[in-house]
Formats: structure tokens, C-alpha cells, sequence
């Protein structure tokens, strides 16, 4: 108990970075994810292949992998002098993209196709049709998956603590360096974790409580 009376500001400062690198990250990986969803079920190839490479590259690439790029790459090639925070929520948002891409796929899967043909057959284009018909009904099915993967976000984001970023792990890694109790420190990490997945969660369920069909 006293190590987190006693390092109360640090965990404070880790808690609050992995929170705004989550958020970040989802905000992120949400928007990619629904373009690149696009992209997939788009009647035009050349969308059609790099969506399904975006998809193919990231989902079966090592997430530390994407982080070595982004830090020892992307500054030294594009953007020199790129903050860590920034370089992170790069890496974090580009790998859950593809996941929730797939996971926005499956729920316009769900949409029978005659809805589209109908919305094709008023005159509404592509983008129209996407956007006003199929994906509000696809958003029932798609809420499940997309909470697990945020929840999987939040867990990855530890591995940014290796990366000069501020957050829960990084704050255990310094605490243990200095010698204070490491069970103590672990269980205080996992309980700020438990309390930001279950906020996922809980925000997720009151979602899909409010969209949820009667029966």
C-alpha cells in the first residue's frame, strides 16, 4: 500500500498516459479502420487489393516490429523529431486498424444485400449507400468485436513503456529499478488496467443496450 502512497504522482502520470495513449490510438485505429473497411467491400479493384493488403501486412506483422519501424525509421526517413507520444499512437492505431477493419467488414456482411441494391436502385452512390444504409445497421454487430478489440489496445499500449512514453508499465519498470516491493507495484498496475478495460466495457454494453433490438 505504500509504494502507491508513496509514488502516488507517478502512477497518477502513468495512469493518465496510458488513458491518452488509448484513446489516441482508438480514435485512430476507429477512423483507419471504417476507410479501410471501405475499401474492401468497394466494387472498384485497385480499393478493393490495397485494402486487403493494408489488411494482410499489419494483421500478421509483430506489434514490436511496427514500433522499432515507427521509432528507429519513420523519424530518421520522414519525420525527423517526431514526439514518442505521437510515434506510438502511430504504430498502436495502424495495427488495430486492420483488426477493426475486418470487424466492420463482418458486420456490413451481415446487412442483407438486397438493402444496398434497393439503395443502389434510388440512385445513391457507393459512398451514400455505405454511409446512410448499410453501416448504421451493420453497428449492432459490430460493437462486440470492436470492445474486445480496444480492450486488446489497451493491453498493447504497455508496450510503448519500452519506447521513452510515460504510461502504467513504464512506471512499474522505474519503480523496480529503484528496488521498491515488485508484487506491490504489480498489483496497482493491474488494478489501473482492470479499471480502464472495464470502463470499455461498460461504455460498449450501455451501446449495445441502446441499439439493441426488442424481443
Amino acid at each position: 500500500m505504500n509504494v502507491l502512497l508513496d509514488y502516488l504522482p507517478e502512477f497518477r502520470k502513468g495512469f493518465l498516459g496510458t488513458v491518452s495513449l488509448t484513446a489516441a490510438s482508438a480514435a485512430l485505429a476507429i477512423l483507419l479502420g471504417l476507410l479501410i473497411a471501405g475499401f474492401r467491400v468497394s466494387p472498384v479493384p485497385p480499393l478493393r487489393a490495397f485494402g486487403t493488403a493494408w489488411v494482410t501486412l499489419l494483421r500478421n506483422t509483430p506489434l514490436t516490429l511496427l514500433f522499432l519501424v515507427a521509432f528507429f525509421v519513420v523519424p530518421q526517413v520522414l519525420f525527423p523529431g517526431t514526439s514518442p507520444f505521437v510515434l506510438a499512437t502511430l504504430a498502436l492505431g495502424f495495427y488495430t486498424s486492420s483488426f477493426v477493419c475486418e470487424a466492420v467488414r463482418s458486420g456490413i456482411n451481415t446487412v442483407p444485400l438486397g438493402q444496398a441494391e434497393a439503395a443502389r436502385s434510388i440512385g445513391m452512390t457507393f459512398i451514400q449507400t455505405l454511409r446512410l444504409i448499410v453501416l448504421p445497421q451493420a453497428t449492432r454487430t459490430v460493437l462486440p468485436p470492436l470492445s474486445s478489440i480496444l480492450i486488446a489496445l489497451t493491453k498493447n499500449s504497455a508496450i510503448a513503456g519500452a519506447f521513452s512514453n510515460t504510461e502504467l508499465f513504464n512506471v512499474s519498470k522505474l519503480l523496480n529499478d529503484q528496488g521498491r516491493p515488485i508484487g506491490w507495484i504489480f498489483l496497482w498496475i493491474a488494478l489501473a488496467y482492470l479499471i480502464i478495460t472495464f470502463a470499455i466495457s461498460g461504455i460498449f454494453r450501455l451501446l449495445e443496450r441502446r441499439l439493441e433490438v426488442a424481443r
